[in-house]
């Protein structure tokens, strides 16, 4: 039975947290599984894809992208923002998610950032947002149409995603319109950073309370009012569910159309393969909503 002073967030203990948010341990083997595999579909794509790699879009090592483009006009642009618990990952990685959206017309940019320990995590959405300038800017050279620009983002890039749309894009740049974006869609994501405080990934997050409350979405308001889906596995832990359900139950009254998306059997990992799944629902209402 536990007790109250060992309890530190929403009814759990520092061990129950470790078990909901230390995802790595949920699958153990899906860095010698998943990723190689990912990695493989995602070499064979880029070798036989129409693209242009390492794009610098910033200042920091790691502010580069890669960028693939259907053979012929395009129907719209979707910037992908990869996972990694925002100190793992590689875009190289994640090629393969662009392949079923460039095959149906879309641009694609798979975006890297500088990560933690190297910047605060509060320091990482203003990467994306100068990732989501610089390609604005860029658009006429890259072919990218500046009134279908999408976003969409796994794990950590869920995260990232959401913050696109608590951003006042005006306020950012006076030359960018407030409702630069179309559509978004986060999976998996993560936007009440407070219980990440008692696990062991903070060890390289190094967040404390104040920037962990600074980062939570849940704790902001949106600036703007585009469709979006929110998605997770139903394998995956709990308090992960509830990561996205609070979120809706927070801002249902504030977009217009905002729906869930329940991944029947996946985990936190199949959920990557879901956002790319031809068959699957999750990929199919993603490019609806694009196309909308």
């Amino acid at each position: 039975m536990k007790s109250a002073e060992n309890i530190v967030y929403k009814g759990m203990t520092r061990r129950e947290i470790e078990k909901q948010y230390m995802l790595r341990n949920t699958r153990p083997n899906y860095e010698t599984t998943d990723i190689p595999r990912w990695m493989e579909m995602s070499e064979r794509f880029r070798s036989c894809s129409i693209n242009q790699l390492d794009l610098v879009y910033g200042p920091l090592p790691r502010n580069t992208l890669d960028f693939f483009t259907p053979n012929g006009n395009s129907l719209g642009f979707i910037l992908y923002i990869h996972g990694g618990y925002w100190q793992r990952g590689d875009k190289s990685v994640y090629s393969f998610i662009a392949e079923p959206f460039v095959k149906r017309g879309y641009s694609v940019a798979v975006m890297n950032y500088q990560m933690c320990p190297d910047v605060k995590l509060t320091e990482i959405a203003p990467q994306v947002r100068k990732a989501i300038k610089w390609l604005w800017n860029h658009s006429k050279n890259l072919n990218i149409s500046r009134d279908n620009f999408n976003v969409l983002g796994h794990s950590a890039g869920g995260h990232l995603t959401s913050e696109m749309l608590f951003t006042d894009w005006s306020q950012e740049d006076q030359s960018l319109p407030k409702n630069l974006l179309h559509a978004a869609v986060a999976v998996s994501g993560i936007y009440d950073f407070e219980p990440i405080l008692y696990c062991s990934e903070n060890d390289g997050l190094r967040m404390d309370l104040k920037e962990a409350k600074i980062a939570s979405i849940i704790h902001k308001k949106p600036f703007i009012d585009i469709p979006h889906i929110l998605s997770f596995g139903l394998n995956e832990p709990p308090d992960m569910h509830r990561q996205s359900l609070d979120y809706v139950k927070a801002f249902s009254d504030d977009f217009s159309s905002l729906e869930i998306i329940k991944v029947d059997s996946a985990d936190h990992f199949e959920t990557v393969d879901e956002i790319s799944n031809e068959n699957g629902e999750l990929f199919n209402k993603t490019l609806t909503l694009f196309k909308s």
